[in-house]
Formats: structure tokens, sequence, C-alpha cells
């Protein structure tokens, strides 16, 4: 048997404001473990976020109003990312000729969301390719439609089922073939990359860049409409995105590079996307229910509007991920005022350990507002509380582990339990200094404040009060024990403005380490619980 070491905590949150703790942790240099993000420190980070992306003119998000009250609003609530979406038409209006100014105001957005703590993801966005059909994202110049009509419109999604124009503009486009320059369409998309890459390089808010949104197959889409994926579009679109790496290379070694599948994977196709061959690159997958994607009212279909095996697109990607090594993200989800739906996805999310960016926080498509969406009402407005869609808050702002100072087994927040009962497991790295750090959504969640009780070499390391809960690991081979005392158990007291408090547990198995190989070695185990007292039930 291991001989193990204990160490127990008990230490009480109150009920108070968050404070300026609750701030995203900053993160200054984001790599991968495998599967894993990784911070400088070499802890897995997890992100939870949001979409923000202006569809429309001047596609520039500071312009529908997003500014500093959101990015702070963002933060509190325990977002520390954003997919910050602009596109190929306004950073290249014209061939060659490159809009620093719509790039300085992008770069505007990062700072000011880099300043609250909030990491981005840089999304060059497109749906339905450009304007000419009733989307956006690729410049008009690249257009390639063999005179087509635009014809039948039914906006986005519809279209990319039925307007054959738009089906030759991306069938031109993965065929490479030349613009007017001469020069290949990838090539000339993969140039523009290079020119983004350059100017933010090195910005330390910056998570990664997501090369191209939602690629859609073209005239062969119909070819991917099976369980299987479609093998020979994964082909092509593996080549593209090979093709602007190695342009994003060439002026920026380090920045974590993410890939797309065809939206159709969303739905349960597999994925066939071959490696890249970067060793910085990630997988940015999508999950949306049919309830959601075909636009029925919320609650129509229950249950039913997901898929059935909601966890398919999720396996999916991971073995596609594994198979490249490359680190994973749910990028979208959502896109719907259905709280059911999402939460199935947040709980599929949270089984599989993923991170992920809600779509969106402001809603709108060229073709049709789209309120059921967003998050704010209104963003040309202060995201106050009664702009807000607090349901929607209430559902996406859930505890997580946001740093672990080791790799993660597993965690769960049992929402619908009148405990609010949260899990979670990893295993302890000791060559870790930088603390374990948890999210803890106070407010909404856990209004009368809770106690923390540590069991192993760990202490919390956080102030009482805190948002971000800090576990510092003591070292291998010690044995001590800490106690402050929290809630109403016997002479116990507990903070809070309603003299009520619930209960978060952290169970730190330890094992000593020894010198044998790696893959014996014996294990650091952390095992942690939030949930109310039953008095509170």
């Amino acid at each position: 048997m291991r001989a193990r070491q204990i160490v127990s905590v008990l230490a009480l949150i109150g009920l108070i404001a968050l404070p300026a703790s609750a701030r995203a942790p900053e993160h200054p240099s984001i790599g991968h473990r495998g599967r894993w993000l990784t911070d400088v420190s070499g802890r897995v980070v997890i992100f939870h976020g949001v979409n923000m992306v202006m569809k429309v003119p001047p596609y520039q998000p500071s312009a529908m109003g997003f500014s500093d009250d959101d990015a702070a609003m963002l933060a509190r609530e325990g977002f520390n990312t954003v997919r910050l979406g602009m596109t190929a038409e306004a950073v290249e209006p014209k061939p060659g000729v490159f809009d620093d100014a719509y790039l300085a105001g992008i770069g505007a957005t990062v700072r000011t969301l880099g300043a609250h703590g909030i990491r981005v993801l840089l999304d060059m966005h497109q749906d339905l390719f450009n304007e000419r059909f009733h989307g956006e994202g690729l410049p008009a110049w690249m257009v390639q439609d063999d005179g087509l009509p635009a014809q039948p419109d039914g906006g986005f999604p519809a279209n990319y089922f039925a307007m054959p124009a738009l089906w030759r503009a991306f069938d031109h486009f993965w065929a490479n073939d030349n613009g007017p320059r001469g020069i290949g369409l990838q090539d000339e998309y993969a140039l523009l990359w290079r020119h983004v890459a350059t100017v933010f390089r090195g910005n330390p808010a910056v998570l990664g860049f997501d090369l191209f949104n939602e690629p859609w197959p073209g005239t062969q889409y119909p070819t991917c409409l099976n369980p299987y994926g479609c093998l020979l579009f994964d082909t092509t679109v593996t080549a593209f995105f090979k093709r602007v790496i190695a342009q994003v290379r060439s002026v920026d070694a380090t920045t974590t590079v993410f890939y797309e599948p065809s939206p159709i994977s969303s739905g349960g196709p597999d994925m066939h996307l071959g490696d890249t061959g970067d060793a910085n690159a990630g997988l940015s997958f999508h999950n949306y229910c049919l309830g959601a994607t075909i636009g029925l009212p919320p609650n129509l279909l229950g249950p039913l509007s997901c898929p059935l095996g909601e966890d398919r697109t999720f396996n999916d990607a991971e073995a596609q991920a594994a198979r490249n090594g490359d680190a994973i993200l749910l990028s979208e989800f959502g896109a719907t005022d259905d709280l059911p739906t999402i939460k199935a996805d947040l709980d599929a999310a949270d089984r599989h350990m993923d991170s992920w960016q809600y779509w969106t926080y402001a809603g709108g498509d060229p073709c049709c507002p789209r309120p059921a969406e967003g998050i704010i009402l209104d963003p040309s407005k202060p995201p106050t509380p009664d702009n807000l869609k607090q349901g929607k808050l209430d559902t996406l702002s859930r505890p997580y582990p946001r740093a672990i100072a080791g790799t993660p087994v597993s965690w769960f927040f049992d929402a619908g339990a009148a405990n609010q009962a949260f899990t979670f497991v990893y295993q302890a790295d000791p060559s870790v200094h930088a603390p374990t750090e948890v999210f803890i959504p106070v407010a909404r969640h856990y209004p009368g404040g809770y106690s923390v009780r540590v069991t192993g070499p760990a202490v919390v390391a956080s102030a009482a009060g805190s948002s971000i809960l800090t576990l510092r690991n003591t070292g291998a081979g010690t044995r001590q024990t800490a106690r402050r005392q929290a809630g109403r158990r016997g002479g116990e007291r507990c903070i809070g403005s309603d003299n009520r408090c619930a209960d978060f547990s952290v169970q730190f198995e330890h094992a000593h380490l020894d010198r044998r190989p790696r893959a014996q070695a014996a294990r650091q185990v952390v095992h942690g619980q939030v949930h109310q007292p039953a008095r509170l039930r």
C-alpha cells in the first residue's frame, strides 16, 4: 500500500462583493502539453468565455459598444477568455492593401480585455464567404462564383445548403485558383495571416490565432452528410491550414494556431483532419444542438433538440486532437436562449474537461438580428443588470479549476442540486510551484458564503472572501494540520449577511515520491467538493 501524508484545512469565504481578485489570472504565455493548454508555470489552464464578433461593417466589436465595462463584467463573472472576431474583408479590402487602422482598433479591444486578465483568441471569422451571399468574411476580390446569381437567398445558415454561387466561391478557394494578382486565393489568405501575425506576435493578451471559421466544403458538402464525415475535404483543408501556418510561423514562432473542421462536424460526423506538423497547434471545434442550429423556438423539442449522444462531438474532437498531439478548445456552442440546451453543453464540456467559449456575447447576422444568441440585450448600452440576461449568466457562470498545478482528472458542477455541489479531482505535479486556482461564483451560486476544507500537503493561500480559491502545495513528505472555523456547527461562526455558509472541501492525497520509473511513480491526487450544508437545502 502507498504511504500517505494527510493535511486538513478548513477555511471560510464569506458573503462579500466580488473583489479585484476575481479577475482571471494572467498567463503570460500559453502553450500546450498534449490536449491541455498550459501557462508559463507549467500549469494546465482552463478557459471559460464568450465570442464577440461584429458581422456587419465596420466589423469592429467596439463599434457595437463593446468596451471596458463589458470586459470588467465578464471578468467578474469568471470568464477569462474572449474569441474576438475580425474579417479578412476588413483586414485586406484590396489585394495587397492592409488596413492597419482596422487592426489597431482590434488591438485596442485586445488590450482592454487583457487589462482585465482575459485572454483573446483572434478569430478570422466568416459565414457564407462574403456579403454577396448574405454573409461576411472574405473580401469581394476573392469571390469567384462563375457568374451565378446569389439565389436562392435564405440567409445564414440556409444558403450553405441551397446556393450554388456560394458553393462555387468555396470551390475556387479550395482549389487555390488565382486571384486578381495571379496569386492563389489560399496563398493570398496565408499572406494576410502573416500580416496579422506580425501585428499581434508577442502580445501577452493573445491566447492564439483561429485561422478560419467553419470552412465549408462547397459543392462537395453532400459527401460530408454521413456519420463518417468527409475524408476528401478534410485532406484539402489540412493542406490549406499547413499553408497558412507556414506563413504565420515565418514571423511568429510561438503563438498557438488553431485549425477548424467543417461546421458539419459540429453535429456529429467524424473529423479526419491531418497533422499540420506544427508543435504549437490546437483544434478549435464547435458543438451545436439541432434545435439551436435550425432556429427552432426555445424549449420546443426539449431534450430532443440535441442529437442523441450528446458526447459524440466531444469524443470525436478529443480523438482528432489526440491523433495530432494538439490542444483542444470548444470555441462555439449555444447560440440560444434555451437554458437546458446550454446547460447540457456545459455539463458535457465539464465531463470532457474542455475549455469553452459561448456563442455569443452580442448576437446578429447580416440577415437578421438573432437576439436569442446573446448575453447582453443592447450592446450599445452598458452591461447593467437589467441589460443582461441574468438567467443565462446564472447558467454560464459556474465553478471551475482555471489553473491546475498538475493534470486534471475530472470536475463536476451539479447546478440542479439543492446544494449546488461542485467536485474536482486532479493529479498534482510537485514540480509545478505555482498554485492551483479555482473560480468560485460566490454571488451567483454561493450567496451565503462557503467554507474550505483541504486534506493533504496543501494549504489555502487565498484571502477569505476571494472568488479565486488558491491552493498551494506544502511539499512532499510533510504532515501539518491547520484549521479555521466556519459555519454554525457548535461554536463555529459563519461570515455572511444571512449567517449562512456553504462547504467547500478538498481532499488532497499525497504519496511519497520515489526513484521508480516515471510510469510507476506514486502520484498526488486532489479531490475537491463545493456544496451547501444540509440546513440550506
